[in-house]
């Protein structure tokens, strides 16, 4: 990270933590969304910042749970993201993206089509029923582990949808665990489907991306048991001269580090959509 950014990055982490120790009004919303796709309704947590108004347009961060949580994960464990949606004035949604849908449309199964979800259905809702700015220069995603995966997947995949994208432990190469996570029911076991799991792992995808088309921030502690993909991610992404942030620092698969991780990454997207306003 370049000495201005990060001088940046401390100030407004030391702005953050004024705002936490002074609770202000975030609104948080428990709404039901439709997906026509899987003809069901799915559960979303918005949160609007405060002085939220239609009368300006806000960036929107999509923030994904991991596997068997639900939308309710960040707000119950992280209370404080509401305090980043203050103070960098973003939306924060968090979607229900199933026990174990890791995000995919999925190949072997048509009731399951979680990208469509996330990457269109989703975001048109949000588009039509906040004040939203509605172009990839207002959009970024990220997400612990199952949903650090769905975050960058969804935005390689999607490159015109989102403008940024994060990972906080994310499972970023799933074929090393093909009996894990209830994987194997959305592609199909590894043995008998090996192409689909070559196709829809995030580290296989880099190929779609070209350098600084997308912003891109990875987070991974040195003792979570994805600790080894993520740098294989980081050094596929250095081959291929693709810019990024890779951070790593003690800690392990807990909600402690991502409350943490968190904190810095919602640093990181302000500045992409700080950097998407001056543009």
């Amino acid at each position: 990270m370049k000495r201005t950014l990060f001088l940046k990055v401390m100030i407004l982490m030391i702005v953050a933590t004024g705002a936490i120790l002074n609770t202000k009004a975030a609104k948080v919303q428990h709404l039901t969304t439709h997906s026509q796709s899987m003809n069901k309704d799915i559960e979303t947590v918005v949160i609007t910042p405060e002085g939220y108004s239609a009368n300006n347009s806000y960036p929107v961060l999509y923030l994904l749970h991991g596997y068997s949580g639900n939308q309710n994960d960040w707000i119950n464990n992280v209370p404080e993201i509401k305090n980043y949606a203050d103070l960098y004035q973003f939306i924060i949604v968090c979607p229900d993206g199933a026990f174990s849908s890791w995000y995919f449309d999925s190949p072997i199964d048509n009731s399951i089509k979680y990208e469509t979800y996330v990457a269109h259905e989703l975001v048109n809702w949000v588009d039509n029923s906040f004040s939203t700015i509605a172009s990839r220069e207002g959009r970024a995603i990220t997400g612990l582990s199952m949903g650090g995966h769905g975050a960058l997947y969804l935005a390689f995949r999607n490159q015109d949808v989102y403008g940024a994208a994060g990972s906080l432990s994310g499972g970023v190469d799933i074929r090393p665990f093909p009996n894990n996570w209830d994987i194997s029911k959305r592609l199909g076991t590894y043995a008998e489907n090996k192409e689909n799991w070559e196709e829809n792992t995030v580290i296989n995808l880099v190929y779609k991306l070209t350098p600084g088309a997308l912003e891109i921030a990875i987070d991974c502690g040195v003792g979570d048991f994805f600790y080894g993909v993520n740098c294989n991610l980081h050094e596929k992404l250095l081959e291929r001269n693709i810019p990024h942030d890779f951070t790593t620092r003690p800690g392990g698969h807990t909600w402690e580090y991502w409350k943490n991780a968190i904190a810095f990454q919602s640093v990181f997207f302000h500045h992409f959509f700080e950097k998407g306003k001056e543009d």
